[in-house]
């Protein structure tokens, strides 16, 4: 189970079915997303989830970022004053940190003070991740660039930690090559707790999803643990057994009327609020059919085939298979689409109509 995935996704309404697998596969608790093609007034769909967005301006879908966050931790937005394509929450899943997703385009520059505004407004301790185009030999390119030094100087500067090693998480397909460019940055004091993992499949992108686990969460009680959901509290109940009188804490130390409120609430809500269940809930695609799988293993078969040997003819062989099922997938969708629709007939009930359009959206 991961803890952090940021991709960049490179336009996420196509790459929907892959944000699906990514989270079915690794189970973050949050995803950074860049490069999400949106525009102004497009959301994203996503069960189990809380979207937070920060598209593109213009009329033509470019950049933009997002962070999704699972329901099942308590999260804050953090408004940031940035021109920056940047977004943060705060999430409170072992305990409560910052997280970042931010992209800088490699052809427009970024002033310096700029990145230093954007680092200052972050809650301690935090994780930015990104695409940020920046290439430099502390995270495995052969050269430096101008981005990736002023990435370096903003490690210097605020004493943060890279959480890259020397894996890539790019390729160029013009060229055939693999560079590093997404980073994991973060403050000191939570560095000994993540490790770095780079996805070994692009998910039809050309950046590979970075994977961070907090090694903290390996506690078996802490994945076990359920949680109040608090949408569904009985408040009026809650109020009525949440009876704090002067007696719990005026005769005793502090630490003992602390210990005492504390079991008063904790017993309130356990008669009030409902708990979450803990089991992941695993994205569904209700068109996905056999030919679908058997495609898509063909596609991974031929990439696994080309990065061990990068040769022109398994690059055409790579593309031949994600050509394919791209084509497979959109048949499937439009089959299952239109199996759904001569399902609904004048006697279908409403509840079973709005079953099928909630499995159908999935």
């Amino acid at each position: 189970m991961a803890s952090f995935v940021s991709w960049n996704c490179r336009g996420i309404k196509n790459k929907f079915s892959d944000l699906k697998d990514i989270i079915n596969l690794h189970q973050p608790s949050v995803i950074a997303l860049q490069e999400t093609y949106l525009k102004p007034g497009d959301t994203l769909p996503l069960k189990n989830f809380n979207i937070l967005l920060k598209n593109g301006t213009g009329d033509r879908a470019r950049g933009g970022v997002a962070l999704l966050t699972s329901n099942s931790f308590p999260t804050s937005p953090i408004t940031l004053n940035t021109p920056l394509q940047a977004i943060a929450v705060q999430i409170h899943t072992h305990s409560l940190i910052t997280v970042c997703s931010l992209y800088l385009p490699p052809n427009t520059p970024v002033d310096q003070i700029t990145l230093n505004n954007l680092v200052s407004q972050l809650p301690t301790p935090f994780i930015i991740l990104g695409d940020m185009n920046g290439h430099s030999p502390l995270w495995g390119n052969p050269d430096t660039n101008t981005r990736g030094l002023q990435v370096e100087k903003i490690l210097n500067d605020h004493n943060l930690c890279l959480l890259n090693n020397d894996e890539y998480t790019y390729f160029h397909e013009p060229t055939r090559t693999f560079h590093s460019v997404d980073l994991a940055i973060c403050t000191p004091s939570i560095l000994p707790y993540f490790s770095l993992q780079v996805d070994n499949d692009l998910h039809n992108s050309d950046n590979f999803p970075l994977i961070l686990s907090d090694n903290r969460r390996q506690n078996p009680s802490i994945h076990s643990a359920s949680r109040y959901n608090f949408k569904l509290g009985n408040w009026c109940k809650f109020s009525s057994l949440a009876n704090i009188n002067k007696d719990i804490v005026s005769n005793n130390s502090i630490d003992a009327a602390v210990k005492n409120v504390t079991e008063v609430l904790i017993a309130a809500a356990d008669h009030s609020i409902p708990k979450t269940s803990n089991t992941f809930k695993k994205q569904r695609k209700v068109w996905w059919n056999t030919d679908c799988r058997e495609a898509h293993k063909r596609q991974r078969k031929a990439w696994a085939l080309f990065r061990h040997n990068p040769t022109t003819v398994n690059l055409i062989r790579y593309k031949q298979t994600k050509a394919n099922l791209r084509r497979i997938q959109q048949r499937s969708k439009r089959e299952s689409w239109e199996r759904y629709i001569s399902s609904i007939n004048s006697t279908i009930s409403s509840k079973k109509l709005w079953e099928r359009v909630k499995k159908t959206s999935g």
